[in-house]
């Protein structure tokens, strides 16, 4: 036999091998499928409020709103997350800085402007770290300023800055925000602003449901 007759007897033979194995049957990977979960056919029904509630994403608040801060007015203590449902005017300020007192006049005028609302408050959180809460106190106290102030703690102080840019620790370009009433903070711009200019600000929160 030729090497030419031996290579196509080669070739042959493979090729019958081949074909045998294709018509071999082929058992199903049953535990294959018995491990892929069936999803189960949806109602159409809507979910009962609660079962909702607990599937709806939940907004995560900046830690500082869970800290405790003391009311230098009324000795209270309070933390913003307690505020929620409210329009917040925060401003960062230090007893020391004069801008700081021309803003807070215009926050008093504010509050004659808007009146007595239950879903207002004002908080000044005075970020000098140098700064106690006799000081504070002399000074709201002596100036009439009769809304929330408070000392803020070396925490707080830094989480601020991380969150809303270093400025906010300086008080003379009277850094203020607006927490809305689902908690989300609004930066508002540097500078002293009138209390006309914040009630404008404000207004479209406090018009909110």
């Amino acid at each position: 036999m030729t090497n030419k007759h031996w290579i196509l007897g080669t070739l042959l033979l493979t090729a019958l091998v081949v074909s045998a194995c294709s018509l071999a049957p082929v058992e199903p990977a049953g535990s294959a499928v018995d491990s892929v979960p069936v999803a189960e056919e949806s109602s159409g029904e809507a979910l009962p409020p609660e079962q909702e509630s607990q599937s709806a994403p939940q907004v995560t608040q900046p830690g500082w709103y869970a800290m405790e801060l003391t009311d230098v007015n009324t000795g209270s203590v309070f933390r913003v997350a307690d505020l929620q449902g409210k329009v917040v005017l925060v401003e960062t300020m230090a007893v020391w800085c004069s801008n700081c007192f021309r803003q807070q006049l215009e926050v008093k005028e504010l509050h004659d402007l808007i009146g007595d609302r239950e879903d207002f408050v004002g908080l000044g959180i005075d970020i000098d770290p140098n700064e106690s809460v006799p000081q504070l106190t002399g000074y709201v106290k002596e100036n009439g300023f009769d809304w929330l102030y408070a000392v803020a703690s070396t925490e707080l102080i830094n989480e601020i800055s991380d969150l809303y840019g270093p400025q906010f620790l300086n008080p003379p370009s009277t850094p203020m925000l607006i927490i809305d009433k689902q908690g989300e903070a609004n930066l508002l711009p540097f500078g002293i602003k009138s209390a006309d200019e914040l009630l404008e600000f404000l207004q479209p929160f406090l018009d909110e449901s």
